[in-house]
């Protein structure tokens, strides 16, 4: 399953975002807020009510759209399971994948240059899969150790 969520700094966006999955890659997002403009709302509501779906299944995978994607990415990754990164461009999108098999794709509403190229970032997220070399495996599962230990 594919959750979306944002703030009011990435409320537009969100919707372009939205649009784009279902018209260019047929894909349903399960959209988790807010469902209007609210010019006050708080970023961690929308991104722990993300994250605490997609860590249910292996196989799920959100989407937080946010002023800059740090605060979403900040508190996401305060989730056990959640590998939450900043989308800023499609490379390190696709390495995040790549290597660190991120589930949680965090995007700068504010900063990005255009839905065109937030569409990309997504395509690229959507598209990649987790490498599983051996070294990215290794260094995943000390970051699961430090989590589990809450270092």
């Amino acid at each position: 399953m594919l959750y979306i969520a944002s703030d009011h700094a990435g409320y537009q966006l969100k919707r372009e975002v939205v649009k784009y999955l279902k018209t260019q890659l047929n894909k349903e997002a399960k959209d988790l807020g807010p469902t209007a403009f609210v010019e006050n709302d708080d970023f961690p509501d929308f991104a722990f009510a993300l994250t605490k779906e997609v860590v249910k299944k292996e196989d799920n995978f959100g989407i937080l759209i946010c002023g800059t994607g740090q605060g979403m990415c900040i508190a996401a990754n305060k989730v056990k399971g959640a590998r939450a990164i900043i989308g800023y461009n499609i490379q390190a999108t696709e390495l995040g994948r790549k290597h660190n098999n991120a589930n949680i794709l965090c995007l700068p509403g504010r900063i990005l240059p255009s839905a065109d190229f937030s569409n990309a970032i997504v395509k690229k997220f959507l598209e990649t899969k987790f490498d599983g070399d051996e070294r990215f495996v290794r260094r995943n599962k000390k970051i699961e150790e430090a989590e589990n230990e809450n270092v």
